[in-house]
């Protein structure tokens, strides 16, 4: 009997310790296939040339990436913009202000909108958000448009991800100590100086990594920026202008014109590129993360 137990406990840990190193090794094999299938588009061309081109033109052997790289940080960076104000002031107002009741009814409604289709955020986006780009915001600003542009795939992009972002910030604003509260309170603080004082402050290493999480969902978003974007490949020279970031250009033409030579390596060089700028993101990330754990 005893015996037998030893052996559970053993098995059972082995699988753990495998199940693990599965999970820390999958990110190293990812990008050992990318590399591989990269090689061929690296040998011919250098990474300077790449990186600086923004002629692409895979018919002639040409593949600048400079326009998708631009496309992709600009929509990421704007989407993050706007997704700040939508994720931070609702997840401030339903967990200080607001009933537990209304708080319950939210967390339902949030888990539903994450369960949305990333296909029918774009369509929204192509009914609603790109008719108002060209009809209303392009005048506005002396801009002839057709709405499918930068901006409209950040808007799109941030509806999609703020869900997520929401529910992570839910949980971090529960989890400070009621005690804290109560003790800025008892000192004489008003409620809100409670709230930006020390309840925001004590958050804030969760809120720098919920959004940190929430853009690097972003970045990887494919269908939705896609139907929204424009997917021309140019130098973007506002968020009135049409895009091309690297995960539309990969969905667009992997499994098409694959016989043209170098195409396929300069789709998987596209992809190692997206997760080397994901990666640098979250490094950024983790040290911000860790200069607030400090403050």
């Amino acid at each position: 009997m005893k015996l037998s137990r030893k052996l559970k406990n053993k098995t059972s840990s082995v699988w753990m310790v495998a199940a693990a190193l599965i999970v820390l090794l999958l990110p190293f094999a990812i990008v050992l296939g990318l590399i591989l299938k990269s090689i061929p588009l690296l040998e011919e061309k250098g990474l300077i040339d790449l990186f600086s081109s923004s002629d692409w033109q895979p018919g002639r052997g040409q593949f600048g990436f400079l326009p998708f790289i631009l496309s992709s940080v600009a929509v990421s960076l704007l989407g993050l913009l706007i997704l700040i104000p939508l994720g931070f002031f609702p997840a401030v107002y339903l967990t200080q202000y607001a009933p537990p009741r209304l708080l319950s009814i939210m967390r339902s409604v949030i888990d539903m909108l994450a369960g949305i289709p990333s296909v029918i955020h774009g369509v929204w986006g192509v009914l609603v958000v790109v008719p108002l780009i060209a009809k209303y915001v392009g005048p506005f600003f002396g801009k002839d448009t057709s709405g499918y542009t930068i901006l409209a795939a950040s808007i799109v992009l941030a509806i999609s991800v703020i869900p997520f972002v929401l529910h992570m910030l839910l949980e971090v604003f529960r989890c400070i100590p009621v005690a804290l509260k109560e003790a800025s309170l008892s000192l004489g603080a008003t409620y809100w100086e409670t709230i930006k004082k020390v309840v925001i402050r004590e958050a804030m290493p969760g809120i720098v990594a919920a959004y940190a999480l929430g853009v690097s969902k972003a970045f990887g978003e494919t269908i939705a920026v896609l139907m929204v974007v424009g997917n021309m490949a140019q130098l973007p020279k506002g968020v009135l202008e049409p895009g091309y970031p690297l995960p539309a250009l990969i969905a667009n033409n992997y499994g098409e014109m694959l016989s043209i030579p170098m195409y396929d390596s300069a789709l998987m060089f596209a992809a190692l590129v997206l997760f080397a700028i994901v990666l640098v993101f979250n490094l950024i990330s983790r040290v911000l993360i860790q200069r607030t754990t400090t403050l």
